[in-house]
């Protein structure tokens, strides 16, 4: 034995198994025993088949969501606003500083929701596998009890954000439909308002049906026309120009022949007799152009009615839940920290550590 070989064996007592024994003490003398909860949900999206699908006898059937949902939901388990949601009803701060004197597993508060936020991260172990998109929760806690309340919560936390983003989905999935049936519906209250203020101030309900009416009493005038005009003839044969049969018939052909010409001019044809100025041809046209606006605008109501009808039947087809495989556990007997373990991997990495040291000195003094 020479001098530096001393050096050497002080150095692995100093630089190795003292720190290993202080090691080994605090793990199974200061460190206190941690309760694991464990926890598994998935996000899954329901799609129910149409009527259409019913009758071809094809069932409903269960799809996984799209991976989108399943990472937001990995990122929010880790997330601030996930451990401000917990500590509001939780209080995690407590629930973490339960040993008297633990330096390394313990958290010392320090009024910080970041901080804390960092403590969750070593509490909380999250695994989540991308080809089956299952989510593993491991949860630890001071006190089984704490655990598994803390597992509940954040199952609670992760349904309700599902939730929200199913809803989310609803909305943006018929927001542009509904805003369609709105128009619609405006366009067909405005095209009806102006029809029936069409009708009260020309006083008619249909100027189809009103011609119709004008057109018989013409035809009847016409006729009575006709008629006055053979009996002048046959006067004309059997009397003399004189006679007051013959004036009377002449004043009947006239006055008929001005009714026939007060008639016509309703038609568009020389003037009118309207109060409101307007002849038929007139009335006819612009209600002919409002019956147009109201059936389009009726066309255009029902067919937004029914693009929000699919819509809404749509997103309810892809209905997304949190399936919950695994229900959180209430832990029986403290698994961590991994005592054993955690005092191999500390001898290993202490003794690797002394060992790279000493090569190091070797290699130094054979340089010399």
């Amino acid at each position: 034995m020479r001098p530096r070989h001393y050096g050497i064996l002080a150095s692995f007592v100093i630089l190795v198994l003292v720190p290993f024994a202080l090691c080994v003490f605090y793990l199974f003398v200061v460190a206190d025993d941690q309760y694991a909860s464990r926890v598994g949900f998935a996000v899954r999206s329901e799609e129910i088949s149409s009527a259409q699908d019913l009758l071809g006898g094809i069932s409903s059937s269960l799809s996984g969501a799209s991976s989108s949902d399943t990472d937001i939901l990995y990122e929010f388990i880790q997330s601030q606003n996930l451990v401000e949601r917990v500590n509001a009803d939780l209080d995690l701060v407590t629930m973490y500083t339960v040993p008297s004197f633990d330096p390394v597993f313990a958290y010392h508060p320090t009024g910080q929701i970041e901080d804390l936020a960092e403590y969750w991260k070593r509490m909380v172990q999250v695994s989540y596998d991308s080809n089956t998109g299952l989510i593993a929760l491991r949860v630890n806690a001071f006190r089984a009890e704490d655990a598994h309340a803390i597992a509940e919560r954040i199952v609670a936390e992760s349904t309700r954000l599902i939730n929200d983003l199913s809803a989310i989905a609803r909305q943006d999935a018929t927001r542009y439909a509904r805003a369609e049936l709105e128009l619609s519906l405006e366009r067909l209250k405005g095209a009806r308002e102006t029809l029936t203020e069409f009708r009260s101030r020309t006083q008619l309900v249909d100027p189809s049906a009103d011609i119709q009416g004008q057109m018989g009493l013409l035809n009847s005038l016409e006729a009575q026309l006709a008629e006055a005009n053979i009996e002048l003839n046959l006067l004309l044969e059997t009397s003399r120009e004189g006679d007051p049969r013959v004036s009377q018939a002449r004043r009947r052909i006239a006055v008929i022949t001005n009714l026939i010409e007060e008639e016509r001019t309703k038609f568009g044809f020389g003037g009118t007799t309207r109060a409101d100025g307007k002849d038929y041809s007139t009335l006819v046209g612009e209600f002919e152009r409002l019956m147009v606006d109201l059936e389009y605008a009726e066309k255009s109501y029902l067919a937004a009615q029914a693009a929000l009808d699919t819509a809404l039947a749509e997103a309810q087809r892809q209905s997304r839940y949190l399936a919950t495989y695994a229900n959180p556990t209430m832990p029986q007997s403290p698994r961590y920290p991994k005592r054993f373990l955690l005092s191999v991997i500390a001898g290993a990495v202490l003794l690797l550590s002394w060992a790279l040291l000493v090569l190091v000195y070797y290699s130094l003094r054979d340089r010399r």
